[in-house]
């Protein structure tokens, strides 16, 4: 196939002869339009060479254990990312920096047992969190309140500890019922007599004693400051009187000393 001669018609040729660079997709993935699916593929980390354009990530049954500060590369238009079925036990407080855009997020079957708010702080933007069949026996309600576009939660098939702990989290659920997917499914685990009861079917006077007997945070940390204060208060009172009582025995044997009547001798 020959080319015409005109600068339109060269570019062209070049163009066919040396097509442009497809954006990067790592081995283990297939990518199309934006999507990059790498799920069951074995990975025990995030590909590196994902292309900036990524806006939706599959990463689901894998070996992935841990996401550290450095994890994902910059994905600043990643609108979905999805890590179901990994080993995954540990997410780093700076894990999830520059996700911002970031509005669906599956972090379900895994291993997770506890999270910071900290970690959820970037995704201004999340919509969609499905934390279900994990180990979370507390969720720290701060890790929620870190999501103010949050719309849907998933909690499901976790072995929720239904103490006084769990308070904080029922009064966010009570307050965002309709936010909460598959209520039917959020149970507590311990104690024996509470398995498989429903959390979402707890009142306030069920949280009687926890309310009676629980101190908050501005309570310990007053206790905390008022403690070695009164301590070192009353070793310097008692130090202080100790000395008072030491001078003014001192001052009085000394004045007794010199009352003494004394005998002349005579020569």
């Amino acid at each position: 196939m020959g080319c015409w001669r005109g600068p339109s018609t060269v570019l062209a040729c070049l163009l066919l002869l040396h097509p442009l660079p497809s954006p990067a997709c790592p081995a283990a993935c297939r990518c199309s339009s934006g999507e990059a699916d790498c799920s069951k593929h074995a990975l025990r980390e995030v590909p590196q060479s994902l292309s900036a354009n990524t806006s939706t990530l599959w990463l689901g049954y894998n070996f992935i254990t841990v996401l550290g500060p450095q994890s994902f590369p910059p994905l600043p238009g990643l609108l979905l990312l999805s890590l179901p079925h990994n080993h995954l036990g540990l997410i780093h407080s700076q894990a999830l920096v520059g996700l911002g855009a970031l509005q669906e997020l599956d972090l379900s079957n895994n291993y997770l047992t506890a999270l910071t708010p900290e970690t959820f702080l970037p995704l201004t933007s999340l919509a969609t969190l499905n934390l279900g069949s994990n180990r979370l026996g507390e969720l720290d309600p701060g890790v929620l309140h870190a999501l103010p576009q949050l719309q849907a939660l998933l909690l499901q098939d976790n072995p929720w500890v239904c103490s006084c702990g769990i308070l904080p989290l029922w009064h966010w659920l009570s307050h965002n019922r309709e936010k909460v997917r598959e209520k039917s499914l959020l149970l507590c685990r311990v104690p024996e007599h509470l398995n498989k009861y429903p959390i979402m079917a707890f009142r306030n006077e069920s949280f009687s004693q926890c309310q009676e007997t629980s101190l908050s945070a501005q309570h310990y940390i007053t206790f905390l400051i008022i403690g070695p204060f009164s301590f070192m208060a009353s070793i310097f009172f008692c130090t202080f009187v100790g000395s008072i009582i030491v001078i003014y025995h001192n001052l009085r044997r000394e004045s007794h000393f010199w009352r003494r009547p004394r005998i002349c001798r005579g020569r």
